[in-house]
């Protein structure tokens, strides 16, 4: 396969998987009920709603990796990008921005522990 047919199945997968994402996070959020429901009604399609939380999680993780093979196809475009934004030090503000996402996936992490 030529690397914008790779390009293309990329983004095909990742809109899909991005899409069954927000479709199993709906139905977790509004359709599955939660808390202090009977247990019956904690079904939908056969499979229980921590199922649905497992196949949310696998999705979500999927999901990154596409994310990286994304960034790595289209590496010559984000550099260029950057290099026409930033400058020289265009690695610098990349790092920077890397670290800022760290820190938003943190501080998410820490209010929902809360």
């Amino acid at each position: 396969m030529k690397r914008n047919d790779w390009k293309c199945l990329i983004d095909a997968l990742l809109f899909v998987d991005l899409c069954s994402i927000a479709v199993i996070g709906l139905l977790l959020a509004f359709v599955i009920p939660s808390g202090k429901t009977p247990e019956a009604s904690k079904f939908l399609l056969g499979l229980h709603r921590h199922q649905w939380g497992d196949i949310h999680l696998t999705l979500s993780l999927f999901l990154l990796g596409l994310l990286v093979l994304h960034i790595w196809l289209n590496w010559t475009w984000v550099a260029g990008s950057a290099r026409s934004y930033f400058g020289e030090s265009w690695q610098k503000a990349l790092w920077v921005l890397c670290a800022a996402w760290l820190v938003v996936l943190l501080v998410a992490w820490v209010v929902a522990m809360l």
